[in-house]
Order: structure tokens, then sequence, then C-alpha cells
């Protein structure tokens, strides 16, 4: 076995596995397919085994792959914050900025807050994603984004620094001919007798009404489902079901439901990795969201 590894190599290696494609990595990488699997198999050569299993398309990591995954990310990290610690020492704040936002906070949060960062530093190049919260978390503890501003988990991995910056009240809400809207005290076991429209049931937001509904021994009735806390909006508006949503989403369009339970608060805020160096810019983002904060 040759030890001497280069980051080029565990690139097309890391890539490969995480997308599952020869194609897509060389995508990702801006290469032709031909040199990705050229790299991939230079890697066996050097490592003395065979670190994918290739059936027909599909591919997949052998035992050795996955010993040697975690590893090769390790490596790649510690160059990347290598070379961001020696860029930070200019004290410019420039270059790429990468970073998820949820839906939701894109819409309703965000908007003043990249409006500033970017008007104060017009030299970052912001590569931002829309992402569901926990689809960032994982980016995120994986080394692929630097931030993420998203619904924050109920427990973090200790690898996650995580801050609160916003709390949604949420709100029982149907649309004003439900037949819930003219129970004079709804209740959590009323719910379940109506269609619920909810995010999907991975999603942190799904997990606080299971919650709550479970400390009575119920189940939601699950109607449709999506993501998109507006698009749900829209379906209980049309008398599709009921559902919880943020206070600030409810309009003359909804009733509120006044159920006597104690209130579900969800917290939005950033995350970013405590292992990881942040950039000048992900710093100064970070400072404005603090800033932010402060003013609400």
């Amino acid at each position: 076995m040759n030890p001497q590894l280069d980051s080029a190599t565990l690139q097309a290696f890391v890539q490969v596995a995480d997308s599952g494609s020869f194609s897509v990595a060389a995508e990702k990488l801006f290469l032709t397919q031909s040199a990705v699997s050229k790299r991939i198999a230079h890697l066996e050569e050097q490592v003395d085994c065979r670190l994918f299993d290739r059936i027909g398309r599909r591919i997949t990591l052998t035992e050795a792959g996955r010993t040697l995954l975690p590893q090769a990310q390790k490596i790649l990290h510690a160059l990347e914050d290598a070379a961001l610690s020696l860029q930070n020492l200019s004290g410019e704040v420039t270059g790429t900025l990468s970073l998820a936002a949820s839906h939701h906070i894109s819409l309703h949060r965000l908007p003043p807050v990249l409006r500033d960062f970017s008007t104060r530093y017009p030299g970052v190049e912001l590569k931002l994603s829309f992402d569901e919260s926990e689809v960032a978390y994982d980016h995120v503890l994986s080394g692929e984004l630097e931030l993420a501003l998203i619904t924050l988990a109920p427990s973090n991995d200790p690898r996650i620094h995580a801050e609160v910056l916003w709390v949604d009240s949420l709100q029982y809400v149907v649309a004003a001919d439900h037949p819930l809207a003219a129970l004079e005290k709804p209740d959590l076991e009323a719910l379940t007798r109506y269609p619920a429209l909810l995010p999907a049931p991975n999603t942190f937001t799904h997990q606080l009404v299971k919650d709550q509904l479970s400390e009575q021994g119920l189940k939601p009735n699950l109607g449709m489902s999506t993501n998109y806390l507006d698009t749900i909006r829209m379906m209980v508006r049309i008398g599709l079901g009921w559902s919880l949503l943020p206070e600030t989403m409810i309009d003359e369009g909804l009733t509120t439901l006044p159920i006597a339970s104690e209130p579900i608060l969800r917290p939005l805020g950033f995350i970013y990795h405590r292992d990881r160096t942040l950039s000048n810019a992900g710093s100064e983002l970070v400072k404005l969201l603090r800033d932010y904060r402060q003013l609400r």
C-alpha cells in the first residue's frame, strides 16, 4: 500500500461516494467521467483494495470504502481549513460564502439581512441554496456548507454550534368554514378527527406537533403533506384540513383555534460546524445576524 494520497484523488473518491455516481461526481468536479474513473482506479491501486462495488448502474461503497470515507473527508476538511485560515489573515471580506436557508426563513426572515450584507461586502459571492432544515443541517455537519439558517433541531450533534435568532409561536389554524372553527372549545382530540396538513414526518416542525399530541396518547390524522408552509397555508384556507402555522403567517383567510394546551414554540437560527474554520465572510454574516437579533 502506498500511503501518499493526493487531495485531488481523495476529492474524486468523496464525490463519487456522496453522489453514488461517477457522472454526477464528474459534473461537480468539472472533469470528464473518464478522468474521475482513472482517479478512483489510481486510489484503489494505492490502497490495494476495491472501494466501490459496481453492479450495473448502481455504485455502493465496499467495507474498505466505508472505512476510508470519513478519513478522506477529514483530510479534505483539514486542507480547506488550513487554506481558509491563511486567507483570513488578510482581513479581507471576499470570496465565496456557501450557506443554506429553509424556505420559510428565506421568504420571511432573511431578505433584509442579505440585502444589508451584500451592501456592506460586495466582494463576497453568496452561494445560497434553499433547503429543508434537516437537509441543510446534514450538509453543515458533513462540511458541504459553511452556515445554515434553519428551524433548529430539538437536540444537536456536539459538533454543531447553534444559536437562536427568532422564535415562532405556532398556532392551530383552519378555514373559517371548517367544522373545527364552529367548536366553542376545540381540543387536541377533536383535531385528530380531521385531516392534518403538516410538513413531512422527518421534519423538526412535524415532530413538535407529534410530540404534543402523543403526550395525550393521540396521533395526527395525516392528510396531504408538503414542506412549504406557504403551500400549507393555501391548502388550509380552502378547507382541506387543519395545520400549525407561525403567528406571522396567519391572516384573514385563517381562523385560529383556541386550543387550551401549552404553546408550541419553534426556534429559528443559524448553525455552523464547531471544528471548521469560518471564513471572514462567514464571521461577518454571523455578527450581522446577531445584530439583527438584538434589534428584535
